[in-house]
């Protein structure tokens, strides 16, 4: 029977806070513009943004009403949006991605991410992911976030798998416990040496 890994992105194959970087931009933001954080915050609610992290082909809406709420010269924009690819991709969590490169001969190797519009272009450019993980199963473009027992489902249809021979790696409590309401088992990533061994004992049965 095949075997699968299945890995989240931002906090697992990225070395990022996903919990912090946003507030970090706020500031930035809110410093750059003479606003303050909870400035920001509800200009950016009241903006009518579209959801980039359900929907594909937003990504301009989302930039250009986000200038107007915060007072952006296009310029300006520019270098937001750099800014937040920056925040939202942080660095390879390299230990992590040569540990699933060694695995192709012994395991299929897929992504199951919650993501932002543009987030394919942005981590294929940056860390090469379609080289190792097929599919690469994106929340934007499957119109579905974990930990919806959704995101799972079409997850595993696109592996062609079935919940008992995939492993899932996720960094946050609540989709770990989504998947494993699939069926899926899964393990909480913290360190890179507990889920390595992790995914080596799943492999080896």
């Amino acid at each position: 029977m095949e075997q699968w890994i299945l890995y989240d992105v931002g906090g697992v194959l990225e070395l990022v806070d996903d919990d912090r970087w946003p507030d970090v931009l706020r500031e930035t933001w809110g410093a750059r513009f003479g606003l303050t954080v909870d400035e920001v915050r509800t200009r950016l609610r009241d903006a009518d943004l579209p959801d980039t992290a359900l929907r594909t082909g937003v990504a301009d809406e989302y930039w250009r009403k986000l200038g107007a709420a915060l007072g952006a010269t296009p310029t300006e924009v520019v270098t937001m949006h750099a800014e937040f690819w920056d925040a939202y991709c942080s660095v390879a969590n390299v230990e992590l991605l040569e540990h699933a490169r060694s695995l192709r001969d012994r395991a299929k190797l897929a992504i199951l991410s919650n993501s932002g519009d543009g987030a394919r272009e942005e981590e294929e450019r940056r860390f090469g992911f379609s080289s190792v993980f097929d599919p690469i199963c994106y929340s934007h473009e499957q119109g579905v976030a974990k930990p919806d027992p959704g995101a799972y489902t079409t997850a595993l249809a696109r592996m062609g798998a079935s919940p008992e021979q995939v492993l899932f790696v996720d960094d946050n409590e609540g989709p770990v416990l989504g998947a494993e309401r699939c069926g899926i088992r899964a393990v909480l990533h913290v360190r890179n040496e507990e889920t390595i061994a992790a995914i080596e004992g799943f492999l080896a049965g």
